[in-house]
């Protein structure tokens, strides 16, 4: 049994757990270990009592009313979006677009992109993607004949370069690119592609679904032209997210959806659209999740984020090196540059039920193809298991998790 790695840093843990009402309780009479934080984080109380504040004391429609509640209730949702501005580097407040997701605003951009493709045009992503950044592209190039190319991996789960230098190319419209992959944890050289990209005046959006709980982003510094990313990985919401793009892209492309709030002026003969962001976030939208996201920021805005690095990067050293002393254990994913993402397989026993023995020493973790079949596939397993640390996990937590797996193995034979 490994010990306890000594703190790599003054990051106060148990401060920043105190703010997180769930994971204070017990799972089958055992305190609650949470290491599913890449599929949702939990949410700590400032969000908490943003949203029910909203329902409790605002709740009304926005932009559209003039009473208090709905001025109120619009102050607040106003207010996330130019928090969401500070905190990724926008430069325009309009080009921050609330959305449903990551999903939702990958669907959004290729609903968009896709009206001006035709044959012969690509549309380049890597092999290591999640479902949400293949199968919009897919069904874009399926109606309009351009083709989608993909960027393999290693058997480290790495990108191959030279491949991606290779593929891209003047008939590469946009290559849309994971920045850490949710399988794997592999952390893409962005910057690298980014400028190889533009080079060729080919546009890239970033899925960062994974990258914003982890590390700081300014779009204007990494000079990508559409960001993604969903609030219930950071420390948010469900069922709100984020696309930002440059202004003038965003102004280019058609809209996605029609409706409320998104036109200028409707007639049975025309309708002209609203100026950004409205043009693209028709119907009334998910108001308490948008104030949610806001307090959200807030809260990440207020963690020393390099030191809450240092504590996730020595929890993922403290899981490798403990759990490569468990017979069966096999890692998947074992890129130079990882998030705190440790993916895994027990040969001859399936993560399900992997899983299954570590709820019942309430130990949550994700079991699956992680909506990553393609990933699966490539490194020869149908699914993995995969335990992903946020920076309120503990050291203690990791001991725990060792020692549930090695309950596993003997319950299994292998030891």
């Amino acid at each position: 049994m490994s010990s306890k790695p000594a703190s790599s840093s003054s990051f106060d843990v148990e401060a920043v757990r105190r703010q997180f009402p769930c994971l204070s309780q017990s799972i089958r009479g055992v305190p609650l270990v949470y290491l599913d934080n890449a599929a949702s984080s939990q949410i700590p109380q400032p969000v908490v009592d943003a949203i029910s504040g909203f329902h409790g004391e605002d709740r009304s429609n926005i932009h559209r009313g003039v009473h208090t509640l709905s001025q109120r209730a619009t102050t607040r949702y106003e207010e996330a979006r130019s928090k969401v501005q500070a905190f990724i580097g926008a430069p325009h407040l309009e080009e921050v677009l609330f959305t449903s997701g990551t999903t939702q605003s990958l669907n959004l951009l290729a609903n968009g992109i896709g009206q001006s493709l035709k044959p012969g045009d690509e549309i380049l992503i890597t092999a290591m993607e999640h479902h949400s950044n293949i199968v919009p592209w897919q069904m874009v190039c399926e109606r309009t004949g351009a083709s989608l190319k993909v960027i393999p991996i290693t058997d480290a789960g790495e990108l191959d370069m030279q491949a991606f230098h290779r593929l891209l190319s003047t008939n590469t419209k946009l290559l849309s690119v994971v920045w850490i992959s949710n399988a794997l944890g592999t952390i893409n050289p962005v910057e690298e592609m980014i400028a190889a990209a533009h080079a060729l005046d080919v546009p890239v959006c970033l899925d960062a679904a994974q990258a914003v709980p982890h590390t700081p982003v300014d779009v204007q510094a990494l000079d990508c032209d559409y960001l993604a990313f969903s609030g219930h990985k950071l420390f948010g919401p469900n069922g709100v997210g984020i696309l930002w793009g440059k202004r003038d892209l965003l102004n280019a492309l058609p809209p996605y959806q029609g409706g409320g709030d998104m036109i200028e002026s409707v007639s049975f003969e025309k309708t002209t659209y609203a100026p950004l962001p409205n043009k693209f976030e028709a119907g009334t939208p998910n108001i308490a999740g948008g104030i949610g996201l806001g307090a959200a920021v807030d809260f990440v805005n207020s963690v020393d984020f390099t030191a809450a690095a240092a504590h996730e990067a020595a929890l993922l050293e403290h899981a490798t090196e403990r759990l490569a002393g468990i017979p069966g254990i096999r890692p998947i994913g074992t890129a130079a540059q990882k998030a705190s993402v440790y993916s895994f397989v027990i040969d001859g026993t399936h993560p399900h039920d992997i899983g299954t023995i570590l709820d019942q020493q309430g130990i949550a973790i994700r079991t699956g193809h992680h909506c990553a079949e393609p990933v699966m596939r490539r490194l020869g397993v149908d699914a993995t298991a995969r335990a992903s640390f946020a920076f309120y996990n503990t050291h203690d937590e990791v001991e725990a998790l060792g020692q549930g797996l090695e309950r596993v193995v003997r319950l299994f034979g292998l030891t």
